[in-house]
């Protein structure tokens, strides 16, 4: 079994120390392969901001967890313009990580991330030609039976929340194209504060045969719908079990989690359990 606790939206500059404790403990006794983190580690990007997110990261590689991360849109710049255009992520680059779309792979599993804030929009993501072939050509030399996790902050697809629907990602035909080309198993996201998960086939026709699952945030002050949570995904042979961590005040307590099966080209929900409030 590999598993991956799926972390988002740490939101530092607008935090509560509480939960970043929280969640420190309990990857700990998670113990998991990988920590995926996708997107935005702060608030406005500033100086400060990455500094604190930098020492979080560096506190759960002491304690042995491999990370992958990628940018969000809040870690590129708003109100310094001159740095928003000329080097919107620098400070990500200096304080998380020098490459914006990193990779990692484990015994049966390959994990790629791909930047998609952009300094032209505020709010939206983008993935673009060069970054689509990056994604063929990094999953084309992966062995032909690896789970393959594609890792955004922006969602691949739209989703409802609350009513309202949370844009999909610009240019969502070349992503589409390429997850479906290269056998992407799952994608993994944020930006929505929101977190789910579903087959693909639900939520856009074309795109059956890719398990769909977004974090809501870990330790921002800001929800949306949902209290702050996180991320546990265990895979094996053909499954994978996904387990939302949600806050309850004092801690994180499991309080759902869903199995899927792997079944006629797409994934089939087999189990779905809710932990006692």
């Amino acid at each position: 079994m590999t598993r991956l606790v799926h972390l988002s939206d740490l939101h530092f500059g607008a935090h509560d120390e509480r939960l970043i404790e929280a969640v420190e403990w309990q990857v700990d006794q998670l113990k998991p392969d990988l920590v995926v983190i996708s997107g935005d580690f702060t608030q406005r990007a500033r100086t400060e901001q990455f500094r604190d997110a930098c020492e979080f990261l560096e506190r759960l590689r002491e304690r042995g967890n491999e990370v992958l991360g990628v940018p969000g849109n809040h870690d590129v710049p708003l109100y310094d313009v001159l740095r928003r255009f000329m080097s919107p992520l620098a400070r990500y680059r200096r304080f998380i990580d020098e490459s914006l779309c990193p990779f990692v792979e484990l015994p049966g599993i390959a994990v790629l991330g791909i930047n998609t804030a952009r300094s032209m929009t505020f709010k939206d993501g983008r993935i673009n030609k060069e970054q689509v072939v990056f994604i063929r050509e990094t999953f084309s030399r992966t062995p032909s039976d690896a789970f393959r996790v594609l890792v955004t902050h922006h969602p691949l697809f739209a989703l409802e929340i609350g009513g309202e629907i949370e844009r999909a990602i610009g240019r969502q035909d070349l992503a589409l194209d390429a997850v479906e080309e290269v056998g992407v198993d799952m994608v993994l996201a944020g930006h929505a504060h929101h977190a789910s998960s579903h087959d693909a086939g639900d939520l856009v026709t074309r795109a059956g045969g890719v398990l769909v699952v977004q974090a809501g945030t870990a330790t921002s002050t800001r929800v949306r719908e949902q209290e702050q949570s996180f991320n546990t995904i265990d895979i094996v042979a053909g499954d994978v079990t996904i387990t939302v961590h949600g806050w309850r005040g004092e801690d994180f307590q499991a309080n759902d989690a869903r199995r899927y099966h792997w079944q006629d080209g797409r994934w089939i929900l087999r189990q779905t359990a809710e932990s006692a409030h």
